[in-house]
């Protein structure tokens, strides 16, 4: 049985479809889930262009990210699910670790999250949190396909 569910989710129909499948686990194991988004700071402080205002870009990820988790939330909270928000901060791009590192603090006892089903020179080029946290976490992992548009 689980009783905590970990879900990252972006603004992505791959992120919608994991949250989706992970109501129905919850609601299934009346578990609590706790939704995360995270943000890397890092992508514009290594820039040496002068004409951008780090600061002002790193402030605007973190609340272009609460308001993901906010309508997350409030998805969760429609279906009965008691639900937890946290932003995640990562520096350097390794969103998986930190969403693992979240769910060894939390004592997540699963993790759902989507996939894109990215393969070949795609895959190479893009990478792929969910592979990262599947490689480096102790906890169970549901992985959530979305359709094909």
């Amino acid at each position: 049985m689980y009783d905590r569910i970990l879900v990252p989710v972006d603004d992505s129909e791959t992120s919608a479809a994991a949250l989706r499948e992970a109501v129905k686990v919850a609601c299934n194991q009346r578990a609590k889930v706790k939704i995360v988004h995270v943000i890397d700071l890092a992508q514009f402080a290594w820039s040496a262009n002068e004409f951008l205002d780090v600061p002002q870009l790193q402030e605007a990820l973190r609340r272009a990210g609460q308001r993901v988790l906010d309508q997350q939330g409030e998805v969760l909270t429609a279906a009965g699910v008691e639900v937890e928000v946290e932003l995640l901060e990562a520096w350097g791009g390794n969103l998986a670790r930190a969403i693992v590192e979240e769910a060894d603090k939390w004592q997540a006892q699963l993790i759902v999250m989507g996939t894109h089903g990215y393969g070949g020179l795609t895959h190479m080029l893009l990478g792929s949190v969910a592979e990262g946290v599947i490689h480096i976490t102790p906890v169970p992992v549901l992985l959530v396909r979305a359709k094909a548009e």
